[in-house]
């Protein structure tokens, strides 16, 4: 899980990280903690990262602050039809965060792998575990599921909060 979720379930709104694309033109930062971590096993994920699973950190995009350069939106398809629009550094292409249909510019979903600290931010659930590599060895301790779920069964109360205020 996160290092910054407390006991009580309600996560420290003063922590900033920054981030950066590959070759530094793009940095940002992610003011506070994220409502929540997804890692994300989904074929479309697999693919978009060129890897197993995508680490997306989920958080309200007015908390995700351009501090040098600026961002190409790329607009891709998704599993859920809705689309999906990545934010990429014009030059080397890195995808920094990205916004769903579902939730529309809300939320951003910064991939955990462009922040300096990544390793701050671990995943608060894995999902659509029903396309993991069998070679991925999931942890104990995360809660895991084979597609999606219901958000109310394992988001702490504020971030539920802070979900309803913004999407509703």
């Amino acid at each position: 899980m996160s290092d910054a979720l407390p006991e009580n379930g309600d996560r420290e709104q003063d922590r900033e990280l920054e981030g950066h694309c590959a070759c530094g033109t793009v940095r940002y930062k992610m003011v506070g903690d994220p409502l929540f971590v997804h890692c994300c096993h989904c074929r479309c994920c697999q693919r978009e990262s060129g890897t197993a699973f995508a680490l997306n950190a989920m958080i309200e995009t007015d908390r995700v602050v351009l501090l040098q350069g600026s961002v190409e939106m790329v607009d891709t398809p998704s599993n859920s039809g809705l689309g999906q629009q990545f934010a990429r550094c014009p030059q080397c292409r890195v995808a920094m965060w990205s916004h769903y249909g579902g939730a529309g510019d809300a939320l951003s979903f910064v991939r955990v792998g462009t922040l300096v600290e990544s390793e701050r931010v671990g995943p608060d659930i894995h999902i659509f575990t029903e396309f993991k590599q069998p070679w991925v060895i999931l942890p104990d301790d995360v809660p895991n599921v084979p597609a999606f779920y219901d958000r109310r069964e394992y988001w702490p109360a504020g971030s539920l909060a802070r979900r309803e205020a913004l999407v509703g």
